[in-house]
Order: C-alpha cells, then sequence, then structure tokens
C-alpha cells in the first residue's frame, strides 16, 4: 500500500489526533478545531547537570553491554556484507534473525502491538514503532541453528563450552560497529575466550564490502599456569529452502571440501521438481581457515560435547523437512602458560531472488549484484580464503583507525553505526551496480530522495554507490524532461521540492568525494535542468520557493517555508560553485543572483525575532495544513547542508544561531513523557522517561498553529524523529554550539541503549531507517571537515579539543588519520594514510603561524601559507599524493 495511504488508515487518523478525549487534558485553555488545545509544556531550563555535560566531551571507553546487567537480549549488529539481507550478531556472539531468504514483509520482525499513549491504547504497526515499542528477542528468532562451542583439555579433564550466554557467568559486548568484540569468561575454564566478528567492511571499496558473509576471529588464551589442549568448533545449519520446504519436495545436501589453506562446507538443496524460484532457494556455507579441519556434514550429537569435535564425513542429505547441520572443527592445539589459539570461520549465503514488491524496477529481474559475481555460496567462501588476510585486515584497519581518535568512544559509536543500515534488507545492489533502498525495512519504497538526502554516512564512506544512485536515478530514470527528479523513480510521477534540493547538494557532494572533474563533466546537462527546475520554483522572484509540491511530511503546503526555501537556497549555491567550475559563468550568475535574493528575503520575512517560520500563501492564508508561526525541527536545515557540502554562511548568522537556540528551548525535552502524553496522534519513536528533539512545537500557544484545516499528518510533528535530531545536532556543532549538540546525541544513543532495545536499529518509518544515516555529519562537523577531491583541497577545524585531537577521515582514493597537536612552541599536523592514496594541493587548518615546515615520508615539501580568518591554509607548490603507510607532516610556528 502507498505510504500515504497506509499510515492515514492503520496509524496516524486510528490515534485519532481530533478526538474529542483531547478535552479532559489538564490545562487546556484554547481550542482548536472545536477541540480543546493541549499547551506548550516543555521547559526553557533543561536543568542539566554541569558536570554530567561534561562528561560528554571524555574519551571514556567503547560501550559495553554486559550479562550481568541483563543487555543481551536485544542487541542485533547487522553482521553481514552490503545489501545482502539482514544477519544480526547478538549480544552473546550468535547470530539471529537470518533475514536472508527475501521476506517480503515490513520490518524485521512483522507484527502489531499495543501502546498507551497515555489517554488510551493504540496499535502499532511496524513503520509506527513496533519494533521501539516491543524490540525484538534475539531468542526468539534463531532461524538458523548456529554457533561456536570450546574444548578444553588439561590435568586429565575436558570441558565444552558453547560461546552462548547460558554457558558463562559473563559475556560482555564492545559495541563498535563494523567489528564487535565479545568476551567471554568463567571462573572455572582455564582460558579466555575473545571473539571478533561482523560483515567485511572496507570503505570506499563498495563490491568487497558487499560480499554475503559474516567473519568469525576467534582468540583462545590460556590463563592457566598449567598447559592446555584447545580447540574450537563452528556449525551452521543448512539454511536452503529453510522456510518453503515440505515434505517430499526433495533433499538437503551437505558437501566438504579442501582448498588450499581452508576447509569448507556447502549446503545445498536438491528439489525434485527442479524448480528453483522459491525466495529461500539458495545455499549456505561455513569456511574454516587454515588447514587440518575436522569437517563434519550431518552434525547432530546435540548438546555438543567433545565427539563434536572428532566426528568426520564429507557428504549428508536429509530429508527435505529434517534439519541438516554443517560443522568444521579447528584442530586441537597444545597451548603453554599465556599462549593463545586464534581459530577464524567466515560463514556465507547465496539467496538471489529480489522481492515481488520492486518488480517496477526492471534492473531486479536479473538479480542481486552478490550474485552477478558469485554462484554459490561456496563460490563467496572461494573468493575470501585467499584474500582473507587482506580483506579482514583491511576491515580491521578500518575499525582501528576509526576508534583510534581522541573524540568520544560512545560519540564515534552513535554518529557511525546507522551506516549499518546498508547492511540490512534495507537496501539492494542489483546486478548491473544499481543501487536501490527502502525508506525502513521493505517499508516505503524507491530511495526516495526526501528521505535518503538527510543520509551523510554512505556518500562519504561509499561515494560510488551514491555517485551512482546521481547519475543512473536521479539524473537518468528519475528525471523528468523539465529537470524535475521523481522522488521515488519508478515508484511516483512527480517532483518533492526538499527532495530536488537535497539531490542537488548530493551532486556537488558526489562532485566532491571525486577524484577528478569527469563525474560532473558526465553528468552537467542533466544536472543543471536540475537546478534550473529547482530555481523556476520560485513564482514571485524573491529566491524563496513557493509553489506547493510535496515534501518529506508527506503533504504538499501552501506558501513560503522556511526549511524548504533554505534548502533550495543552499542547493542554488552547490548549483554557482558547480557552474563555476564547469566555467558556465551566466548560469552561475543566475544561481549567485538566487541565492543573495533568497537569502535577504528569508532573513527578512521568516525571521520573527526567534526563529524561521513559514509564511502563509497570500490567496490560500492558513487553510492547509503547515508550521506557520510554530517551531519547527527543520527551519534553518539548509545552513546544515552547507556545512556538509563546504558551501560556507549562507543567511544571517545570528539569526540561524537565535533560531537553533529557541529549538533547544522550545523543542528539546530532557523527559518527552509530558509533552507526547498531551500532544497526542504521534507514533512512539521516544517514551516517556526519554529526551528527544520534538519535530515542532507551538512555544506560544497559538490557536489554530497548525493551519485551519490541519490533516492527518499533524500527527508527525509531536514526534521525534532521529534522522530530524542528527541533523540539527550536527549544524549546533557547526555553530558552536558542542554542548547542545552532544546532550541531542546522547539522548538518541540513550534511547537506543540495550538494556530498552536494539542499539543498532534507529527506526521512524520501520526498522534501520535511512534517515538516520544524517548521524554521520554530526562527526563530520565536530571534525570541521571539508574536502574537494578534484580540486585537492582537504580541511580540518576541530568544534573543540584543537591542543589534543585527532580523528579518521575518508576522501576519493583512500582513508586515513589526522592528528593536530598545539602548545606553546607552535602547531604540529599529520596525515597518515591507511589506505588507498590522496591527492592534496591545499591543506587547511584551525591554527596560527608564520612559517611552515612540510615533509612527506621524510621528505621536505615546498610549500606556503596562506591566512583567512581563523584559518590558516598550506598550499604545496605542486600537488602531493600520499600513498597508503605514508605520513605528511605540518609544522607551524
Amino acid at each position: 500500500m502507498e505510504r500515504r495511504q497506509f499510515i492515514r488508515q492503520t496509524g496516524l487518523v486510528a490515534a485519532g489526533i481530533f478526538s474529542l478525549r483531547l478535552s479532559g487534558l489538564a490545562g487546556d485553555k484554547k481550542t482548536y478545531s472545536g477541540v480543546l488545545l493541549p499547551q506548550h509544556n516543555i521547559p526553557a531550563d533543561k536543568q542539566l547537570d554541569p558536570s554530567w555535560v561534561r562528561t560528554l566531551y571524555e574519551r571514556g571507553q567503547p560501550t559495553l553491554y554486559t550479562k550481568a546487567k541483563n543487555e543481551l537480549r536485544y542487541i542485533g549488529m547487522p553482521a553481514g556484507g552490503l545489501h545482502t539481507g539482514t544477519v544480526y550478531l547478538g549480544g552473546d556472539g550468535r547470530l539471529w534473525l537470518w533475514s536472508i531468504f527475501n521476506d517480503e514483509r515490513e520490518g524485521i520482525d512483522p507484527k502489531t502491538v499495543l501502546w498507551n499513549d497515555g489517554v488510551s491504547e493504540r496499535q502499532i504497526h511496524n513503520r509506527d514503532g513496533a519494533s521501539y515499542v516491543e524490540p525484538a528477542l534475539a531468542a526468539n528468532h534463531r532461524v538458523l541453528d548456529q554457533g561456536f562451542a570450546i574444548l578444553v583439555e588439561t590435568g586429565g579433564k575436558t570441558q565444552v563450552l558453547q560461546l552462548k550466554e547460558d554457558d558463562w557467568e559473563e559475556v560482555s559486548f564492545e559495541a563498535t560497529y563494523p567489528v564487535a568484540t565479545v568476551r567471554y569468561q568463567h571462573h572455572s575454564f582455564p582460558v579466555e575466550v575473545t571473539l571478533r566478528a561482523g560483515g567485511i567492511f572496507i570503505p570506499l571499496d563498495a563490491d568487497n564490502s558487499g560480499m554475503p558473509a559474516t567473519v568469525f576471529d576467534i582468540s583462545i588464551k590460556n590463563i592457566s599456569g598449567q598447559p592446555v589442549v584447545a580447540a574450537v568448533a563452528g556449525w551452521l545449519e543448512n539454511g536452503a529452502r529453510k522456510i518453503t520446504a515440505k515434505k517430499g519436495v526433495g533433499e538437503k545436501l551437505n558437501t566438504a571440501y579442501n582448498g588450499v589453506g581452508y576447509t569448507k562446507i556447502l549446503s545445498s538443496f536438491q528439489p525434485v521438481d527442479e524448480k528453483v524460484d522459491h525466495p529461500d532457494h539458495g545455499s549456505t556455507c561455513i569456511l574454516y581457515l587454515g588447514n587440518g579441519a575436522v569437517a563434519n556434514t550431518n552434525a547432530s550429537p546435540w548438546p555438543v560435547q567433545e565427539g563434536f569435535f572428532t566426528t568426520h564425513n564429507e557428504k549428508a542429505t536429509a530429508k527435505a523437512e529434517e534439519k541438516l547441520v554443517a560443522s568444521l572443527a579447528s584442530p586441537q592445539q597444545q597451548l603453554a602458560a599465556g599462549e593463545t589459539l586464534q581459530a577464524q570461520f567466515v560463514l556465507t549465503w547465496h539467496f538471489n531472488h529480489p522481492l515481488k514488491r520492486v518488480g517496477r524496477v526492471k534492473e531486479a529481474a536479473a538479480g542481486y549484484h552478490y550474485a552477478s559475481r558469485f554462484t554459490d555460496a561456496a563460490a563467496v567462501a572461494d573468493y575470501i580464503a585467499p584474500q582473507f588476510k587482506t580483506l579482514w585486515g583491511h576491515t580491521l584497519s578500518w575499525h582501528e583507525t576509526y576508534y583510534d581518535a581522541s573524540l568520544p568512544y560512545w560519540f564515534l559509536e552513535r554518529t557511525f553505526l546507522n551506516i549499518g543500515t546498508l547492511a540490512t534488507a534495507n537496501t539492494y545492489r542489483f546486478a548491473n551496480g544499481r543501487f536501490w533502498g527502502w525508506e525502513g525495512v521493505n517499508a516505503c519504497e524507491g530511495t526516495c530522495t526526501h528521505v535518503w538526502q538527510y543520509a551523510q554516512a554512505m556518500g562519504r564512506i561509499f561515494p560510488s554507490l551514491e555517485s551512482d544512485t546521481r547519475q543512473h536515478t536521479d539524473l537518468g530514470i528519475a528525471m523528468q524532461e523539465d529537470g524535475g527528479i521523481i522522488f521515488r523513480a519508478e515508484y511516483e510521477s512527480r517532483p518533492a521540492i526538499d527532495g530536488q534540493a537535497g539531490t542537488i547538494l548530493r551532486i556537488y557532494r558526489e562532485h566532491q568525494m571525486s577524484a577528478n572533474d569527469q563525474f560532473l563533466r558526465q553528468n552537467w546537462v542533466q544536472i543543471k535542468k536540475a537546478v534550473s527546475f529547482m530555481l523556476a520554483q520560485d513564482k514571485n522572484g524573491d529566491g524563496m520557493t513557493d509553489t506547493p509540491m510535496e515534501n518529506t511530511l508527506d503533504a504538499v503546503w501552501e506558501g513560503e517555508i522556511a526549511w524548504i526555501v533554505g534548502l533550495c537556497i543552499a542547493a542554488a549555491r552547490a548549483g554557482e560553485y558547480m557552474a563555476r567550475e564547469m566555467k558556465d559563468n551566466d548560469f552561475a550568475t543566475r544561481c549567485k543572483e538566487y541565492v543573495a535574493k533568497g537569502c535577504g528575503s528569508m532573513s527578512k520575512h521568516l525571521f520573527n525575532g526567534e526563529y524561521f517560520i513559514h509564511r502563509p500563501d497570500q490567496i490560500q492564508g492558513r487553510t492547509k495544513l503547515g508550521s506557520y508561526n510554530t517551531c519547527h525541527i527543520d527551519q534553518v536545515y539548509g545552513q546544515s547542508w552547507a556545512f556538509q557540502a563546504g558551501l560556507g554562511r549562507l543567511w544571517d548568522k545570528e539569526q540561524t544561531r537565535t533560531a537553533l537556540r529557541s529549538l533547544w528551548k522550545y523543542n528539546f525535552a530532557t523527559d518527552v513523557g509530558p509533552y507526547i502524553k498531551t500532544h497526542l496522534g504521534g507514533r512512539p519513536y521516544a517514551l516517556e522517561g526519554e529526551g528527544g528533539m520534538i519535530m515542532n512545537t507551538n512555544p506560544h500557544n497559538e490557536p489554530k498553529p497548525y493551519g485551519e484545516n490541519a490533516s492527518w499528518q499533524l500527527g508527525y510533528f509531536h514526534e521525534c524523529m532521529s534522522g530530524f535530531e542528527h541533523q540539527v545536532a550536527s549544524h549546533m556543532m557547526a555553530e558552536e554550539m558542542t554542548d547542545e549538540a552532544l546532550v541531542l546525541t546522547r539522548a538518541i544513543h540513550d534511547r537506543y541503549h540495550a538494556s530498552k532495545r536494539n542499539p543498532f536499529n534507529e527506526i521512524e518509518c520501520s526498522d534501520h531507517y535511512a534517515r538516520a544515516m544524517a548521524s554521520y555529519g554530526t562527526f563530520i562537523t565536530a571534525c570541521g571537515f571539508e574536502y574537494h577531491g578534484p580540486k585537492g583541497y582537504l580541511r580540518f577545524a576541530p568544534a573543540w579539543g584543537r591542543t589534543q585531537f585527532k580523528a579518521p577521515f575518508t576522501a576519493a582514493e583512500g582513508w586515513g588519520t589526522f592528528q593536530q597537536q598545539a602548545d606553546k612552541d607552535g602547531t604540529r599536523c599529520s596525515i597518515t594514510l591507511r589506505y588507498g592514496s590522496l591527492q592534496l594541493k591545499t591543506l587547511s587548518l584551525a591554527a596560527v603561524g608564520t612559517s611552515l615546515t612540510a615533509t612527506l615520508a621524510g621528505k621536505k615539501l615546498k610549500a606556503s601559507l596562506q591566512s583567512s580568518g581563523k584559518d590558516i591554509s598550506v598550499i604545496f607548490s605542486q600537488p602531493i599524493r600520499l600513498q597508503e603507510g605514508e605520513t605528511l607532516e605540518i609544522q607551524l610556528v
């Protein structure tokens, strides 16, 4: 069912937004369409403990969830490759959910739950927040039997413990996506067990990061004073036809193979009728890296005992309806005191059946991208095995690079983990390389421009996916003759104005994340059409778009709306910059004039002294739904985007900061409970006792604040949606409101604490919502990061901690670490490249100095200094190129 129709029928209207039950609310004094109007009740004074706020800046330790605190049951870290389904790594190190069988249903755990909104019980569907109210439990979703066990022999005694919560006194989960570390402790067990697990994840390498595989890297350390013999066994149930197999339709088959330095067991299904179009027809595979593994294609001695590690057979079959399990055991190894055994396994899968629901996408008929590279799960294993050290090594290198920083661990975790959305069933990559995404898992189709334009992570970590989407979808399949970009491509017939502007901004970001100007040159004709279409939506020529069009709040608003006006201004600035690079000076001038008019008009007509508003259409007035004189979360979103793309200051600086302070004052609540109990109709994405920023508030209790005939979409105004909150936090960070940015980000982080729900699943309209990837934007502004690959330009201006700062970065062709130290003797900066290469012409720094020394790999470079405000630029006489492992050092005095 189409998004708006579904929500209208099943969610917000059913909630009774305009129900007369509002009249019973205490403190109501005004009416709205015959209904008593709830009063604004968010305290201006947040009463935050200054000492607690200071802790938000501390480096701290990785977030650790433990069995002792009952924090493991909801954890589900996406642990497979990008666009290969949803496989969760649980809190005790076992995999669960296994949404790899092309399930057509919505959400990770399709269900309807009841939620009491403070007045009555409501039915909450997946897209309404069912998994927020009642998170999925790992114990209820172990679709495939999978696990590991440790055998230890010492002093004539043999012990076997499985890597599961019940077998250990303590289990801890270190939540550092994309690699989690799980530790197991038991006082009577003579070894210490550590598991590192996750998918292969290499920034800038979308192909190798998109394999259907999960790595398990297990270390066993002898912590006793005596020698021990140890081994590891891993097992995986045959997943072929797991869901649809019935008696008599065929048989399951497990077959063991030995390769050079590895052993694998392929699990497949042999149908009687040769039909292979079932969504779960495919294969799974378990791989052991190393020699001497014991392969058991029919592992059945449950519970796991000593014989599990020694039974060997090379082929086994089972009836379609029966369970067939494959296991691989490492060779038994003697460990002296303090010695460590390392065992590495990979689990792979292959189910190449795109959903029928994406049938309008022609490319889907050819299947998934990973299936164009691999014929089955064994082929995936065969590809990984000889390259494992490189693939897993790069994954661990990124993990180390990202978290070896001066920024707080919790902040690094929260701003990055939402990119795990790409490793769920929320996104696909089809055989020809086309990227495609829902808004949330199986909900709201078409890589919606007005949602995905908030996401900052993919464009920085896997820029090729974004640039391809711009070129082949937004500027191709979805583009109208007049330059309008259809906001759901094959699934819509019209543009959305915010999606149009946001896509232009993304086009500029994709150009910046390129090594050269080829992307811009190839697409300039279409880009210019897209910008021209957007400019044409300003009918009265004041630089403020005023054409009623669809927006991300699922409505067509009338008038001049600050957040849409500002977003279009930012996009026009991006259009101007691209036109300059293309030497299309006439068009650059047209865009520049639009920006100048728009900024002036916005400051003059849309700022009410406290915040930016929605000016009604002169003819329609306030007939329809709108934000009007209320305080809207996205009101200065255009300036926020400008900071992401290095577009600089747009309209009045102090007005913008005043607007952000008003958002903090009127919309942020340390406890949203009192607000959502009196402002009904919203979906439960934040609950009583939790902090968050409300989408839209009526601070001065105006009558009819949202229009004469406010419609069902009004419910959105009363919610906390994390993607919008992240956008505001990133902007606050850029505007030196670091306390507020950290508090808001921490509020989201705490809402998704593992004691309450899955930390890795930020929910809006269904699970793993794409907009939440705006979180990475807060990391970008915390670093003061700007980059323009074709120009060889790189900038760092840390929002705090400039005397001792260290952070990772990604560029067009490489990634690494930036470090800055400042004291009385000057400022020292360095860039160490950990992967690929980096071309540089200009390095801009938030530092001072009049003399410069620059060296690359120990060799002195010719460079000059140029000061601009609070920044200083190091300009190299010739472009330089850093290679992997090299360090650029800058000394300023």
